[in-house]
Protein backbone atom coordinates (compact mmCIF):
# COMPACT_ATOMS: atom_id res chain seq x y z
CA UNK A 1 0.00 0.00 0.00
CA UNK A 2 1.29 3.28 -0.89
CA UNK A 3 1.68 5.60 2.04
CA UNK A 4 0.44 8.99 1.88
CA UNK A 5 2.72 12.30 2.28
CA UNK A 6 2.87 12.84 5.83
CA UNK A 7 3.06 16.74 5.61
CA UNK A 8 -0.21 16.38 3.59
CA UNK A 9 -2.32 14.12 6.26
CA UNK A 10 -0.59 16.93 8.80
CA UNK A 11 -2.49 19.59 7.12
CA UNK A 12 -5.30 17.74 6.42
CA UNK A 13 -5.78 16.61 9.78
CA UNK A 14 -4.60 20.78 10.77
CA UNK A 15 -7.85 21.86 8.02
CA UNK A 16 -10.05 19.34 9.73
CA UNK A 17 -10.06 20.33 12.87
CA UNK A 18 -10.77 23.93 11.93
CA UNK A 19 -13.23 22.97 9.89
CA UNK A 20 -14.64 21.07 12.99
CA UNK A 21 -14.44 23.91 15.09
CA UNK A 22 -16.30 26.06 12.34
CA UNK A 23 -19.18 23.36 12.49
CA UNK A 24 -19.85 23.72 16.38
CA UNK A 25 -19.98 27.22 15.85
CA UNK A 26 -22.68 27.48 12.93
CA UNK A 27 -24.07 24.11 12.67
CA UNK A 28 -26.88 25.39 10.55
CA UNK A 29 -24.33 26.46 7.95
CA UNK A 30 -24.36 24.39 4.85
CA UNK A 31 -21.39 25.87 3.45
CA UNK A 32 -19.75 25.07 6.43
CA UNK A 33 -20.78 21.52 6.90
CA UNK A 34 -19.86 20.50 3.71
CA UNK A 35 -16.63 21.79 3.97
CA UNK A 36 -16.21 19.71 6.80
CA UNK A 37 -17.62 16.64 4.95
CA UNK A 38 -15.37 17.01 2.38
CA UNK A 39 -12.22 17.51 4.37
CA UNK A 40 -13.25 14.32 6.24
CA UNK A 41 -13.95 12.64 3.06
CA UNK A 42 -10.29 13.65 1.63
CA UNK A 43 -8.94 12.15 5.06
CA UNK A 44 -10.59 9.19 4.82
CA UNK A 45 -9.00 8.65 1.22
CA UNK A 46 -5.71 9.46 2.51
CA UNK A 47 -5.68 6.85 5.22
CA UNK A 48 -7.13 4.12 3.07
CA UNK A 49 -10.47 3.78 5.45
CA UNK A 50 -14.06 4.17 5.40
CA UNK A 51 -14.97 6.14 8.66
CA UNK A 52 -13.97 9.46 9.94
CA UNK A 53 -13.51 8.32 13.27
CA UNK A 54 -10.83 5.48 12.05
CA UNK A 55 -9.12 7.99 9.46
CA UNK A 56 -8.80 10.63 12.80
CA UNK A 57 -7.24 7.49 14.66
CA UNK A 58 -5.03 6.45 11.70
CA UNK A 59 -4.02 10.33 10.72
CA UNK A 60 -2.92 10.93 14.64
CA UNK A 61 -0.86 7.86 14.60
CA UNK A 62 0.45 8.52 11.54
CA UNK A 63 1.73 12.13 12.30
CA UNK A 64 3.06 11.57 15.94
CA UNK A 65 6.47 11.62 16.27
CA UNK A 66 8.25 8.90 16.77
CA UNK A 67 10.30 7.41 19.57
CA UNK A 68 14.30 7.55 18.66
CA UNK A 69 16.00 4.16 19.47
Amino acid sequence: MLLPDRNTVERVLRHYRAQEQRVLAGPCDLTVRRRFEDTAYTLCVLMGVRSTAEALRAAERYVAPRASL
